[in-house]
């Protein structure tokens, strides 16, 4: 799995960080931070509901 973060987009509502914790911050502005561009398939439910819930369609995964 890959994820990709267009920090662009984001627009600081932290949903990513909601459902993916492991994989998703927020640095001191609210904007969403990639700690893990390659998470495990373990993750792999948790990253498709931040993907979901993105308001601003910032999050992009690849199988």
């Amino acid at each position: 799995m890959k994820v990709t973060l267009d920090q662009d987009r984001c627009v600081a509502s932290g949903q990513c960080v909601v459902a993916a914790a492991d994989v998703f911050d927020q640095d001191d502005d609210g904007i969403a931070v990639l700690l893990d561009p390659a998470p495990s398939s373990a993750r792999a439910d948790d990253v498709q509901q931040a993907a979901a819930v993105c308001p601003a369609l910032a999050i992009t995964v690849q199988d």
